[in-house]
């Protein structure tokens, strides 16, 4: 800041407390003395432009910006163009900055520099890299590798978002911030393991350029590198290493970086990698995209990705108004994107009105044909969930630009024999044949799909246009032995004179004779197999053959294994092999007393047990302690484990041991 010409005795001593406090840089102080010129005199332009700069310094944009507006007879747009396009840019008023850089009369290194940055907010970045190559080009001062990194940014934007070819700027990477925008640049060419080995070297250039520094600690190097790491995990998740992208996107997240676009772009990839699982965590994660600032930092795809995942989430968790709500918005912003109306179609079928799903789907088909055969493909998919097959074909073959494609003749011509219309997948196949016939005669897809046809006719027994098609494949390649040997085949279930002709055209076994290694073949792994076990039959029957005169041994019996309570001075029991009950001397099973104590006499008569459950003479025990044994121990009340679950006490328990003794070895439980 330079100091203004002499003035009264008290306004020269503030201008050069204003002069010290600017070098010292300390413009809180330095503003406070400004703020007493003006009092002396308000009108003063030196002292304007000097408040603008030290509210600037400060970070009070918009009290600079007012004063700017404020004073506009006095700070004419020639003397602080400067200052009010970096206001406005600061303030997010991109726009603006715009209109008042290109209003300046005089274009200074400043606007330039700003005018690129304002270029690349507007992601305008053709028009930004032709101001940086000029600044470049015509500058040489200590900010040179700032501008060559401003410059690379724009590269790799132009990849990401454009899908441009980037060229080569012939930047050496010396800075981590070159290499890490080189990856960028990668990335969006789809070179992935390049880019990661250019993220690394970008994280070991960091490493070493920031541990020089004796003030930055481990924790601010960690903090500076969450931007690398964070496109290292993305890399991860494109190449399906969706683990290892998660486990390094929530150590990013555990670091608590300042910056809200990164952390807003990693909880939307967590998202993208949750899908329709782990909605809670999504759920969760979907507050950091709604952070205060995260639309000035990223660009218009990125935002438009969190806000179609936002609706995506809302269907997933069955929040239909919030869904609708979000699709809706998302289309209104952007009417020719498929996925709002895709979206809606989604939430209509889990709502389980298909007819509105398709219905919808053909009204943005007819409004937006350069988008349709995506959107049909989709009703046609929606159809067959249906169960509609025919109508789903009707909507495939009504999508010209694929009618011709082998996936879609093999997807319609499958769908047509399911539904059993020959007629109408003969005819896919004669249109396809057709459209390649016009424009691609030479095409291998061409004689591919006749073939196919005439399988597909052989198969249906329309043996005559299988014929027809075969004869035309001979025709365009005579040589062609596997079509002859069809064409001679199909013949002969029609016209076998005429098979016998064609058969003459065969090349003889001599003309066939393949040369095959017939030791190699024999050496094979399947080969030696076969003769190993064919070996080893012969060998068998060579031992059986020279067995035949001798005399057989005889097998040893083992001996039988006897109880262990066996005495063989005791006769064993005649009928021990029948089933107890069949036994002479069974007399039924002896019944127990509790038992002959339940169920006996007629309804409402007590007996002798009775006593036990009458509650007066209980009335003097606690309910919760019940006597071993008694009725008493089932309460009434809600908290009753089921009997199933309760353990035996007193003769219960006892009655319980006696049974496992009897049934030894019987499995255990419910």
């Amino acid at each position: 800041m330079a100091a203004a010409a002499a003035g009264p005795g008290a306004a020269a001593g503030l201008w050069s407390e204003v002069n010290r406090c600017g070098q010292n840089g300390d413009f809180a102080r330095a503003l406070k003395s400004v703020n007493k010129i003006l009092q002396i005199s308000k009108d003063d332009v030196t002292a304007l432009q000097c408040k603008v700069v030290c509210l600037i310094q400060n970070g009070n944009f918009k009290e600079a910006l007012s004063i700017i507006n404020t004073h506009t007879k006095v700070l004419t747009s020639d003397i602080i163009a400067f200052e009010k396009a970096y206001c406005e840019y600061r303030l997010n008023r991109i726009e603006s900055a715009l209109k008042t850089i290109q209003s300046a009369s005089q274009q200074t290194d400043k606007l330039k520099e700003l005018y690129g940055q304002v270029l690349y907010r507007l992601e305008r970045y053709d028009d930004c890299l032709a101001a940086y190559r000029d600044l470049i080009r015509n500058s040489q001062d200590e900010y040179e590798e700032e501008r060559k990194t401003n410059l690379s940014a724009v590269v790799a934007a132009q990849s990401t978002w454009e899908k441009v070819v980037p060229e080569d700027l012939g930047l050496r990477e010396a800075t981590y911030e070159l290499c890490y925008n080189s990856a960028c640049a990668l990335i969006g060419q789809g070179k992935l393991n390049e880019a990661m080995k250019k993220l690394q070297k970008a994280e070991e250039l960091c490493r070493q350029s920031l541990s020089e520094d004796s003030d930055v600690t481990e924790e601010d190097i960690e903090a500076e590198l969450a931007i690398i790491h964070g496109q290292m995990a993305y890399i991860m998740q494109l190449q399906g290493r969706t683990e290892d992208a998660l486990q390094l996107y929530n150590q990013i997240i555990k670091l608590k970086p300042t910056d809200v676009g990164l952390l807003a772009v990693i909880a939307n990839n967590i998202i993208t990698i949750n899908k329709d699982q782990n909605v809670f965590d999504s759920k969760k994660k979907v507050k950091l995209t709604n952070a205060e600032g995260v639309e000035h930092k990223l660009s218009k795809k990125q935002l438009q990705a969190i806000e179609f995942n936002k609706a995506l989430l809302a269907m997933y968790t069955n929040q239909a108004d919030q869904c609708r709500k979000l699709s809706a918005s998302l289309q209104s912003q952007s009417p020719e994107h498929l996925l709002p109306v895709l979206i809606q179609a989604a939430q209509l079928c889990r709502e389980k009105q298909h007819a509105k799903a398709v219905a919808l789907l053909q009204d943005f088909a007819d409004q937006h044909p350069a988008n349709a055969a995506e959107i049909k493909l989709t009703m046609a998919q929606l159809k067959i969930a249906q169960g509609s097959v025919t109508k789903a074909c009707m909507i495939l073959r009504s999508i010209e630009e694929l009618q011709h494609k082998p996936g879609m003749v093999s997807a319609l011509v499958t769908m047509y024999s399911h539904e059993e219309d020959i007629d109408s997948a003969i005819e896919v196949f004669t249109q396809a044949i057709q459209w390649y016939q016009q424009f691609q005669p030479k095409s291998p897809v061409h004689l591919s799909l006749i073939r196919e046809a005439a399988n597909f006719k052989l198969k249906h027994g329309r043996k005559k246009e299988a014929i027809s098609d075969l004869e035309e494949l001979w025709k365009q390649n005579p040589k062609d032995v596997h079509t002859l040997a069809q064409l001679i085949s199909a013949y002969s279930l029609v016209d076998p004179e005429k098979a016998k002709v064609l058969s003459k055209h065969l090349p003889s076994s001599d003309t066939m004779s393949l040369k095959v290694d017939v030791d190699a073949l024999e050496n094979s792994h399947g080969a030696t197999y076969v003769r190993k076990k064919a070996g080893k039959l012969t060998g068998d029957n060579q031992q059986k053959e020279q067995g035949q005169g001798e005399v057989k041994k005889k097998k040893k019996k083992k001996k039988g294994k006897l109880p262990k309570n066996y005495d063989p001075k005791v006769t064993p029991d005649p009928e021990r092999w029948l089933p107890m009950r069949e036994r002479s001397y069974y007399r039924g099973r002896k019944k127990g007393k509790k038992k002959e104590q339940v169920g006996k006499g007629t309804q409402g008569s007590t007996t002798a047990g009775s006593s036990e459950l009458d509650a007066s003479r209980t009335a003097s025990s606690p309910p919760t302690s019940p006597r071993p044994g008694s009725a008493a121990a089932v309460s009434a009340t809600s908290n009753v484990i089921p009997p199933r679950h309760q353990k035996p006490a007193g003769a219960a328990a006892t009655k319980k041991k006696q049974q496992q003794k009897k049934k030894k070895g019987a499995k255990g439980g419910w």
